[in-house]
């Protein structure tokens, strides 16, 4: 009997690479497959903050090579511009705040990843995420948590269906970062020791604002008042994509105590301002929610809810509503919200879901 074949994504990182190797030990047929996404950074120095450069393709190539796997590079560039940035700069350009990396796992990796398994004939696709799935009695599969908490990305990949868990494999999900980095040194492979990508791949340089007005047209930014809650003008800006909310930096006019970013209308360019108590919240309304299992029945749910990839989760019910909706109540205080990030709903290693933040319950 053939070995199964899978289709493993490679950035030329420690962490696809890893993957890579273990499904080979695992007697999986490998195939490695890099996916050009955004522009190569113009400067050395952005290169290694970031990923799909010609070095990190390079890379990929080498370890292939070490490992005597076939290897590939895809360019989806177009549908990355038009799917994930386009979605970016859109996202900014109406006063939220997006998170291009959920949006690529849900739009490239595992859409355009799997049509490129299809046609390789491949049987799974794998990446190196740091995320476990489980398979129950009754054949429904689970997506956890991955061992190390530090490095678990589970958060990313709360979009997946039951479809396409049962295709899709995440080596590293059991193991520890510094065991990653072991096993490479062990394989002598070259990315052994390579640092991380830091930041987002289309901005290098970590000016979102400055993207966005790159490649956008003037008449689509959105200047306004900065105002306080009892609607006092503070000052004016010169769009509502260069604030986020919570930002305390850079919003252009002088107070005698601190003031964050609480509220974003990119219809009318207005941005309040408030003092830190008042970004509080007491839930939030989420959009295009979907739960991994679609067949759970109960509309409420008790939960824990991460509103932000790095932040804490909070215990909270969840609502299940029409048209994908639902509302988020936090049991205690809850963080700031921001409209535009991802919500993602959990219960204890388990990920029940998740959505996108379409705004913040008064507290």
């Amino acid at each position: 009997m053939s070995a199964a074949r899978v289709l493993v994504a490679m950035s030329g990182g420690v962490d696809s690479s890893v993957a890579a190797a273990l499904l080979r030990e695992a007697g999986y047929e490998v195939v490695g497959v890099a996916m050009r996404l955004a522009p190569e950074p113009a400067h050395s120095e952005s290169r290694r903050a970031t990923c799909c450069s010609h070095e990190d393709f390079e890379d990929a190539r080498r370890v292939a090579e070490r490992l005597d796997f076939p290897f590939y590079v895809v360019d989806l560039r177009e549908d990355f511009a038009a799917r994930v940035v386009g979605n970016f700069v859109s996202e900014y350009l109406a006063g939220r705040t997006p998170n291009p990396c959920v949006m690529c796992n849900r739009e490239i990796k595992f859409d355009r990843l799997w049509q490129r398994a299809r046609a390789v004939g491949a049987d799974f696709v794998a990446t190196g995420h740091y995320a476990q799935t489980d398979r129950d009695l009754d054949g429904r599969f689970h997506l956890l948590r991955a061992r190390d908490s530090a490095k678990d990305q589970s958060y990313f990949l709360f979009s997946l269906t039951q479809a396409e868990l049962a295709r899709t494999l995440f080596p590293l999900g059991a193991i520890t970062k510094a065991e990653v980095r072991a096993r490479a040194r062990q394989l002598g492979l070259i990315n052994a020791d390579k640092p991380e990508s830091q930041e987002i791949c289309f901005v290098p340089d970590g000016d979102y604002a400055g993207l966005v007005e790159r490649v956008t047209s003037r008449d689509r930014i959105r200047p306004g008042r900065i105002v306080d809650r009892a609607g006092t003008t503070l000052g004016a800006h010169r769009g509502v994509h260069r604030f986020t909310i919570g930002q305390r930096r850079g919003l252009g006019f002088a107070s005698g105590e601190p003031m964050y970013v609480r509220e974003i209308h990119g219809d009318t360019g207005t941005v309040i301002v408030g003092r830190r108590e008042e970004l509080y919240s007491a839930g939030l309304l989420a959009k295009e929610v979907s739960l991994v299992d679609g067949s759970r029945t109960a509309s409420r749910l008790e939960v824990e809810v991460k509103t932000r990839y790095r932040q804490n989760s909070v215990p909270a019910t969840l609502a299940l509503g029409a048209g994908r909706r639902a509302e988020v109540r936090f049991l205690a205080r809850g963080p700031a919200v921001t409209p535009g990030q991802a919500c993602v709903f959990y219960r204890g290693e388990e990920v029940l879901g998740g959505g996108f933040i379409e705004r913040a319950l008064e507290a």
